[in-house]
């Protein structure tokens, strides 16, 4: 069963009350207390471990003139330098068979 609240200004009433007689039969709701000030403690600061992280080799790239087809297959590879001949043969190609072929800058990793 529910019990009935007392009221703020009862509870009030009794404590005052009993300031009266000199007993303090409950302490006074929410007094406040002196606050006294601690002194921080230092806070430990832990060292950093130091961590090496790989270092990616950057691969090395060599660049040639590829000749493609359309539907881009690699029908011949020439050095960067000679770039005409490249052009001379992919026009070759297309006078010979009639398919359309270009030259496209290719690059390629080179193992060491």
């Amino acid at each position: 069963m529910a019990r009935k609240t007392k009221s703020i200004r009862e509870m009030r009433a009794e404590v005052e009350a009993a300031e009266a007689q000199g007993k303090t039969a409950k302490k006074a709701p929410k007094a406040k207390k002196e606050k006294v000030a601690k002194e921080p403690k230092p806070k430990k600061v832990a060292a950093k471990k130091t961590t090496r992280r790989k270092v990616a080799k950057e691969a090395r790239m060599k660049a040639y003139w590829g000749v493609f087809t359309q539907g881009w297959k690699r029908v011949a590879m020439f050095e960067y330098a000679d770039k005409k001949s490249a052009e001379k043969k992919a026009t070759d190609l297309v006078a010979s068979s009639k398919a359309h072929h270009f030259v496209q800058l290719v690059k390629e990793a080179i193992d060491e």
